[in-house]
């Protein structure tokens, strides 16, 4: 990946810096001031998902993740965008967000927040078979400790929390 440079490297700090201190206004009005040549950097784009997902932009967000996918291909946090925005989207849900993710599994295999992630809308849609089935991935990948801590505190987890608990 190529460094951004200046004026476009100081816009992006300046976003970020906005972003941390909860102005979303002033961060996305540093964004918008990033030259046309550099809105499909990776760290550009990562930065303006974060915006649009801190402001519950789900559309503007699955957008924004499908260009990140467009661009880095090979990395899962795209993927893991698309499917977060799309479960929340206008014209998403939770069966799309399953139905997205899953085959990209396969593709990430040693990523376990895409199995995690796959375990937590296998189990809001009551799946919860291939939901445990889902966090025995995650917790092979990630590590089983780790996993159960992460699954303990993520509420769309709660239909296993009594098992895992033991």
């Amino acid at each position: 990946m190529k460094p951004l440079l200046a004026p476009d490297a100081h816009h992006f700090n300046a976003a970020v810096g906005w972003l941390e201190l909860g102005n979303r206004g002033e961060a996305r009005a540093e964004l918008a001031a990033v030259s046309p040549e550099n809105l499909h950097h990776p760290l550009v784009l990562e930065l303006r998902w974060s915006l649009d997902a801190e402001e519950k932009k789900w559309d503007a967000a699955l957008a924004t993740a499908q260009v990140i996918i467009a661009t880095l291909p090979n990395d899962a946090s795209g993927w893991l965008h698309c499917a977060y925005a799309l479960r929340r989207a206008k014209s998403g849900g939770l069966d799309k967000a399953l139905a997205f993710l899953e085959p990209v599994a396969d593709q990430f295999p040693d990523e376990p927040v895409i199995a995690f992630n796959l375990a937590c809308y296998a189990c809001q849609l009551d799946q919860l078979d291939e939901a445990r089935r889902w966090l025995k991935r995650a917790s092979e990948i990630g590590g089983e400790k780790e996993i159960q801590l992460m699954a303990l505190e993520d509420d769309d987890l709660k239909p296993l929390w009594a098992e895992l608990k033991k």
